[in-house]
């Protein structure tokens, strides 16, 4: 596991020549992702080429330091993550004449792009971003893994220098990317509370979409998608069949990421998805399972007597932590690593067992991807339940109900209801699960920022786009397909992803093994979501697995009592800074409305905790990314090159 970066400026117009300076931008890029990897860096500088990473050992700890190159040395990697098959594909290459040096996977993916090209990333089964230079062909290849459990951001510099990294603030060291704020992107993230891909905060600058690569050679850019959810008719096969296929993919997908040469645990939450990971590794292990789970003092929010009932089952060797609203103080740390606004209240949590397991682990398995993949989310359910008003007629619907909810005052009792049952299907699961909605965005954007939006609402269109990519015909799939190309991605794995790693932490995912995907995503809706029966599949095929307390209790997602703590600790601060004079000059946001939410929710009349939350972190991002002064504060914080560079 590592952090990549780099970039290359052989065809740029008006390109770096001065000596040293390459240098020392690159390792200034390095150097802001250390966390990702404290134990090494290396790099390539080489005529225009600039390859860095910063390295956590996992596999092959004396032999595995990057960059890596083939046999004549004319195709170098940086890479980051885990290639859970490198084993059975240096088998294969060696067979086909390649000869390795180490016994590392990284050096099985060069391999496999000397063999087979573009077409390697269709060898590869584990969670990748890399980049290799081909010096034969003078070009760069770069390539993220099928789900996005690994990031990677690109931009194209206006003299033509191509820069990348697994962070966003690694390019920012970069002297030609520009930081001009986008407002489709950040407009997106006010619906998501997420940046999506293949936006980023920045204009200009992407995340290459998971299950793609990009080529760039000779200043162009081209990039081509090679994986995709494939949601397939109903085949003619029963339950059982596919349960017995399940439970086989289920512990192969554990037992491949078991490998490591460092020591290994895992995150329990309580719920099913995470209670199946640990089982199975219990069964693979001769040691005890190190587990790790995280509760809070209040009731509705606390797991931790669930997560103790696996723990108990399969004699862990379990630790805990409970969070308090005193960890509110770390809000600008998570603004730092994640780079973008990020808007889920639940990376509190997320860094704080990251944190707890580092202590003990440098590898931790997750079972994150089930509710995706299961339909384990209650919306599915209250999604199903809606779709019957989409029978009511369209002129009924769109022509008096939603001009009704417009028209009614802010706060008034079922307004939002109104609006959303008068929505077509793929608008309204949208709208709930917007943070604020198109309804709510009349009262919340300025004037200027909405003529700023005026082409168009890009949420809205990526939706339907996906949307129609499902031919099953089935609501269901279009949804799971939906959650699987934007929240999944955009959400749980950034989330992941950036706290795992804030802590230098490697965190793997057996339930988005792609060949469990590709089989999951063949089983008929009505085995995963049956009746209002979440995850009823993947509840039977470990029904023998996971105690039975924590397969019948109801769906508890991972969240945090952020309401409290807003009224509460956050109370002054969430008030000081959402009502500075800096914070109203944006320009994005009516202070008018914002002291509606503010007034609102503190005097108990609406719970408006997961806007502010959404807001507030907006704000801490802009002090530290876009502010010329919290910029340079937390330059000087993290010991950085001078600002000359």
């Amino acid at each position: 596991m590592c952090g990549i970066t780099g970039f290359i400026d052989l065809w740029s117009v008006g390109k770096v020549r001065e000596p040293g300076v390459r240098e020392e931008i690159l390792d200034c890029m390095c150097h802001v992702i250390t966390h990702r990897g404290p134990d090494d860096q290396g790099v390539l500088i080489k005529d225009g080429v600039a390859l860095g990473m910063r390295r956590l050992s996992i596999i092959d700890l004396a032999g595995g330091q990057q960059p890596i190159s083939g046999e004549d040395g004319s195709a170098t990697i940086v890479f980051n993550g885990e290639i859970y098959n490198f084993l059975e594909l240096k088998h294969r290459l060696e067979s086909r004449g390649h000869v390795f040096r180490t016994h590392s996977d990284t050096e099985a993916i060069v391999h496999a792009y000397e063999e087979y090209g573009a077409s390697c990333v269709d060898h590869l089964r584990g969670m990748f971003a890399f980049a290799i230079w081909d010096d034969k062909a003078q070009r760069l290849f770069i390539a993220r893994d099928r789900v996005g459990k690994k990031p990677l951001y690109y931009t194209t510099t206006p003299d033509g220098t191509f820069v990348f990294g697994s962070e966003l603030k690694a390019l920012l060291q970069h002297p030609g990317v520009p930081r001009e704020t986008d407002p489709e992107a950040l407009d997106a993230y006010l619906t998501l509370g997420y940046v999506p891909d293949p936006l980023s905060i920045f204009r200009g600058v992407h995340k290459l979409p998971p299950g793609h690569h990009l080529t760039f050679s000779k200043g162009e850019v081209r990039i081509a998608q090679y994986w995709d959810f494939q949601f397939s008719p109903s085949e003619t096969r029963n339950e059982n069949e596919y349960l017995e296929e399940l439970r086989q993919l289920l512990d192969e997908s554990v037992r491949l990421r078991l490998v490591s040469d460092v020591p290994l645990g895992a995150f329990l939450s309580g719920g099913i998805d995470s209670s199946t990971v640990v089982a199975l590794m219990a069964r693979h292990m001769e040691q005890p399972v190190k587990t790790f789970s995280i509760g809070f003092h209040e009731d509705s929010y606390n797991e931790l007597e669930f997560a103790r009932l696996t723990a108990k089952k399969y004699g862990t060797d379990h630790h805990e932590f409970v969070v308090t609203p005193e960890i509110c103080s770390i809000v600008d740390e998570l603004a730092w690593h994640f780079d973008e606004p990020f808007a889920d209240s639940s990376a509190i949590p997320t860094y704080m067992v990251s944190k707890l397991a580092r202590e003990h682990v440098t590898v931790v398995l997750s079972g994150d991807g089930g509710d995706e993949l299961f339909a384990g989310y209650t919306r599915y359910v209250v999604d199903r339940g809606r779709s019957a008003f989409s029978i009511m007629p369209g002129l009924l619907r769109k022509g008096l109900m939603q001009p009704l909810s417009s028209h009614l005052p802010h706060g008034t009792l079922g307004r939002n209801f109104i609006y959303n049952i008068s929505l077509d299907p793929i608008d309204r699961y949208l709208d709930s699960v917007s943070v604020f909605t198109r309804l709510n965005k009349e009262s919340l954007y300025t004037d200027g920022f909405r003529e700023q939006l005026r082409d168009g609402d890009w949420v809205t269109k990526c939706f339907h786009k996906l949307a129609a990519k499902v031919g099953t015909g089935n609501s269901l799939d279009r949804l799971l397909y939906l959650d699987s190309k934007t929240y999944l991605p955009g959400d749980i794995m950034t989330k992941v992803d950036r706290m795992s790693m804030a802590v230098s932490l490697e965190a793997r995912a057996p339930l988005l093994d792609h060949k469990l995907i590709d089989f999951v995503t063949r089983i008929p809706a009505s085995m995963k979501l049956a009746g209002n029966e979440t995850k009823h599949i993947l509840k039977r095929a470990v029904s023998d697995l996971v105690p039975k307390e924590i397969l019948n209790r109801p769906k508890q997602g991972f969240g945090v009592p952020v309401q409290e703590w807003i009224n509460q600790q956050l109370r002054e601060r969430m008030h000081e800074i959402l009502s500075d004079s800096r914070t109203r000059e944006r320009g994005y946001v009516n202070p008018a409305y914002l002291e509606v939410l503010l007034d609102e929710h503190e005097r108990g009349r609406r719970d408006h905790s997961v806007g502010l939350w959404a807001l507030l972190m907006l704000e801490l991002w802009h002090r530290q990314f876009v502010d010329e002064s919290g910029l340079r504060a937390r330059r000087d914080e993290i010991n950085l090159v001078p600002e000359a560079v």
